[in-house]
């Protein structure tokens, strides 16, 4: 549906009757149902294929709903929130005793964003409720940066889609756990680490960032468990300075000649036998085009996908974490004294 003022109207209604409407943001398409509603949240889960164990966001159209979703709000808390919403970031706080289970996983924490989008807000006021809302594709998928992503992945399986074109940031939103005493940046996004640092110059990195828990661990907030982002093809990061990094590739493209290659480049075309789609020169549009490149590589029949990874600006954490999920930890690092055993296979 089209996002203009019927539209939302529309959308609207249909999450606080119940329903699952995909909705854009600035960061990707969300797909939303009524926080309160317990049976709709679950429906959330049975669309997306998604894990129980998984905690879902909840959206809220002005940062005064805070208050209704949290118990108690720290004063650094309160920084980030006055810094950084609305925008794409996600502040976790202890949950008030309103919020159900199925939203947070059976946690006592729930993550709160307040979306930039002024379509994403509007479609919230419009449902007059708080909107639980992971990225709207099946489980494991890239993230959708356009509604058509949306219409490949939910098709049929969900109420509504709001058409509201291409998403500005392209990766989801940065996650910080302020529900402790030091906020833990728990998920990079489009809030970069430096940022953070300035508004809470204590503010600490789990480590699992750019790791993977273990299968008996809860996930504290969305990203940190399960593989995520990634394409029908097999993905797998070269990671270091742009000179080795091309060598690299084009000695992997040779080694798998026989196969369809697909080549995530930031810079120009300089492989031969090979797919290649640009994603930015910097990290910063690297983030902002990685997921619509990797299901690009999904249409044009790529096997095998040699995604380029070096270092740039403040937003390469972010696209290092969405690297290494999409590739399930695939990495070979240039340089390093033995690369990972995993690439024997290439």
């Amino acid at each position: 549906m089209r996002a203009d003022e019927e539209g939302i109207k529309e959308a609207g209604a249909i999450a606080a009757a119940g329903g699952l409407v995909a909705f854009p943001t600035e960061t990707v398409y969300g797909l939303g149902a009524n926080a309160y509603d317990g049976e709709a949240v679950k429906r959330i889960y049975a669309a997306k294929g998604r894990p129980s164990d998984n905690p879902l966001i909840v959206h809220i159209s002005d940062t005064s709903g805070i208050e209704e979703l949290a118990d108690g709000v720290s004063e650094n808390a309160r920084k980030l929130i006055s810094a950084f919403m609305p925008g794409p970031f996600t502040i976790i706080l202890k949950k008030s005793e309103r919020l159900g289970g199925a939203v947070t996983a059976g946690m006592d924490t729930v993550g709160i964003r307040c979306p930039e989008n002024e379509t994403a807000r509007r479609f919230i006021k419009a449902a007059g409720v708080p909107i639980a809302a992971p990225s709207a594709n099946l489980s494991g998928r890239p993230s959708p940066t356009k509604a058509s992503h949306v219409t490949e992945d939910m098709n049929g399986r969900i109420d509504a889609i709001i058409n509201g074109g291409d998403c500005s940031v392209g990766v989801e939103s940065t996650i910080v756990d302020a529900s402790r005493e030091i906020p833990v940046l728990l998920r990079p996004g489009g809030i970069t680490y430096g940022q953070l640092k300035d508004v809470v110059p204590e503010t600490e990195i789990d480590p699992n960032i750019l790791g993977s828990l273990d299968e008996n661990e809860r996930p504290l907030c969305p990203g940190m468990k399960y593989k995520h982002y990634a394409p029908e093809a097999e993905v797998t990061v070269v990671e270091g300075g742009t000179d080795a990094v091309r060598k690299k590739i084009a000695e992997l493209l040779e080694r798998n000649a026989d196969r369809v290659c697909g080549v995530l480049t930031m810079s120009e075309n300089t492989y031969d036998s090979a797919v290649i789609l640009c994603a930015g020169t910097t990290n910063r549009e690297y983030a902002k085009n990685l997921f619509g490149c990797l299901r690009e590589f999904d249409r044009l029949g790529a096997e095998l996908v040699f995604a380029e990874f070096e270092e740039r600006d403040g937003y390469g954490l972010a696209v290092k974490n969405r690297l290494y999920r999409a590739a399930a930890h695939r990495v070979i690092r240039v340089g390093a004294a033995e690369e990972n055993k995993e690439m024997d296979h290439l």
